[in-house]
């Protein structure tokens, strides 16, 4: 059976001081369930097994027993190359995700040239009650739009988001030091206007600060823009 076989290849490729290290960075996942392999050979694997016939049989055994196995998922997904496909296995694996790595990793590249309809699904993410859903909207938002495909209307879908979760607020800092380093002058009245609430604010400052893509002018003036409110 398909997941056997992938168990006993991952549990083959264990480094155990790698694994230690993964307990340590990814607090959300149970430490029992890492079984510590590295990215790059997750990703060979992930090449190896989407050719596999019954690949499907995989994908479909939900929730994984292992954080590796939720890897390798996305992995996979980032690899499919057909547009609907990708979209319907993403959206029964997303509710899975339980941990920043897996959510930031998977980043399937069939995405680039479906741009338009893809931010149907960013808004639905983005909507979402799921910590990891919203946190991967945001991601695919800064991923794919920033750049030429910028619209004004963008920032405003990231500034709505409220949310009590770190890993959420993470996720939209990050977005906004991004966008001030790509979109500068349509991104900094958000932060000149104190649309996020205060941690995000001051997180989204912070990262931009350390960012080589903001001039010592900017950072300047984003350092007078953090916030001292209680």
């Amino acid at each position: 059976m398909i997941i056997d076989e992938i168990r006993t290849e991952l549990k083959k490729l264990q480094d155990v001081k790698y694994r230690e290290m993964q307990i340590r960075i990814i607090p959300t996942v149970k430490p029992e369930s890492i079984i510590g392999v590295r990215t790059p050979e997750l990703r060979q694997m992930a090449k190896q097994y989407a050719q596999a016939e019954d690949i499907g049989v995989f994908l479909k055994d939900l929730p994984h027993q292992y954080f590796e196995e939720n890897q390798l998922h996305a992995f996979i997904l980032s690899g499919m190359k057909d547009y609907d496909a990708c979209l319907e296995a993403l959206n029964r694996f997303l509710p899975y995700v339980d941990n920043w790595a897996t959510c930031d990793q998977m980043s399937p590249k069939v995405f680039r040239k479906h741009r338009e309809e893809l931010l149907n699904s960013i808004r639905e993410w983005i909507g979402s009650k799921e910590t990891y859903t919203i946190r991967f909207g945001i991601g695919m938002l800064m991923e794919h739009y920033l750049d030429g495909d910028f619209d004004p209307a963008y920032p405003e879908m990231a500034a709505g988001v409220r949310s009590e979760e770190y890993y959420v607020n993470m996720m939209t800092a990050w977005y906004f030091a991004t966008a001030l380093a790509k979109q500068y002058d349509t991104v900094l009245p958000y932060i000149e206007q104190h649309r996020l609430d205060d941690w995000t604010h001051n997180k989204a400052i912070q990262k931009a600060i350390e960012s080589y893509r903001i001039t010592p002018e900017q950072k300047d003036y984003l350092r007078t823009l953090k916030t001292t409110r209680k």
